[in-house]
Formats: C-alpha cells, structure tokens, sequence
C-alpha cells in the first residue's frame, strides 16, 4: 500500500496528545516499536507516566505531517493501548502578539521536547467563555490584547522553572486551545496555574476541560512505571 499524500499545516506543528491505559493484552516491545518508529528526525514523542486513575500513559507526538501521527496513533493500538482520551491541536503564535521577532516565534511553532530537567508535567485544554455575562468575544480587539498581555506578564514570572506549551484547537477538539506545562517540580504546575487564574482573562472569561498530571521519562522507564 501506497504511503498517503504527507498533510501538514501550513504554519507550525500538529500536536496529538494520546491518553492511554494499558490492557491485558498490551505487548510492551510493540509499545517500544510503536515509539521507536513514531519519533524522527521530524517528529517527536514524549512519553509520560500519568498519576491517577484517567489514564496510564500519555504521549504528546508532534510534527509536521498528520498521517504520520495518525500511524503512531494505529501503531500503539496495535500494541495493545487502549486510548482512553486524546487531544488534537496545532502549534501557533497568539494573535495578540503580531510583532513578535522571528526568534521568539520559532521555538512556540516549532517546539524542542520535552525540555532538560523538567519533569513534571500537566496538561488541560481551556477556551474563552461566550456568556452574556463574560463574553471574551464580544470585547474589542485592544481590551483583549491588553488582558493577554496582563496574563502573559503573570506567566513570564515563572521563566527557568516553567515551559508552556500553547497549541490552538479551535475547529479541530472540544476546547479552543490546549496548554501542555513541563516543570521542575510538582508544585511549580499548581503555582502557575494559581498564580495565572487571578488575572482578569482567565478570572472572568477562562474556562477549563480536564487535567492530567505525571512525570515525563523515557518510554522504558515509563513502561517500567506502569508495569509493563
């Protein structure tokens, strides 16, 4: 069978985020192969071990072709995972940002994961609320680019101990983005996202889908984790 036509964006990455539980069935060298041929020199994998009873495994796949994150996709299936929930987005620049210089678009497009040391991990899709009362929409493009720049400013004083990872998802899954946090410690992800849900954009008009939190290795240790 005939490889399909490569599909990309025409800006940035596509991101998937995986949520796997392992079964009876699961074959952890297939999960190694599965990993082992998903990751190139164009496309990255992280694997996470998650805590608590969502999920067993998280993997975050990005890069530039969707078909071949829809194979990683198969291909851990086929190894026995069974997904129990999953994310699709893409990576981007905020609109809020127009001016942003060259060298601080490239790393938010075109991502280097998962980052040194930090191995904390969480992830949470979120979308700007359209109520009567609270209708992000509904404000003039400058409130909604100063309120971004307030929350932005909130998130900048965690430079060194936080990495965040914003991907846009309107259109394409349930939320309108989703915010992929790598930490040094546990407690930098609560700080963080505290710290940043006092600010007015998030306050009044953030809404928020659901956590997932654990700890990023390599995919032995986090099968090893999980007892496969």
């Amino acid at each position: 069978m005939s490889k399909p036509e490569y599909v990309t964006t025409s800006v940035g990455w596509s991101v998937l985020h995986l949520f796997c539980k392992v079964s009876g069935e699961a074959e952890r060298q297939a999960v190694l192969d599965a990993v082992n041929l998903g990751r190139n020199a164009e496309h990255q994998i992280v694997s996470v071990a998650l805590v608590g009873h969502k999920a067993d495994i998280c993997f975050m796949a990005l890069g530039p072709d969707l078909w071949h994150l829809r194979g990683f996709q198969t291909a851990l299936q086929k190894a026995g995972l069974l997904i129990s929930d999953s994310y699709v987005s893409m990576t981007e620049t905020s609109e809020y940002s127009p001016d942003l210089p060259q060298e601080m678009k490239t790393p938010r497009l075109y991502p280097e994961l998962p980052p040194d040391e930090k191995k904390a991990f969480c992830f949470y899709p979120m979308s700007k609320r359209r109520e009567a009362v609270g209708n992000w929409y509904t404000l003039p493009y400058e409130n909604r680019r100063e309120l971004m720049y307030e929350h932005g400013k909130s998130g900048r004083n965690f430079k060194g101990r936080i990495l965040q990872v914003i991907s846009g998802s309107t259109g394409v899954d349930d939320y309108e983005w989703g915010v992929t946090l790598f930490g040094n410690y546990l407690d930098d992800l609560k700080e963080v996202v505290y710290t940043m849900r006092y600010d007015e954009a998030s306050a009044i008009y953030g809404e928020f889908g659901t956590f997932y939190t654990g700890l990023v290795g390599e995919t032995e240790e986090v099968l090893d984790s999980v007892g496969l």
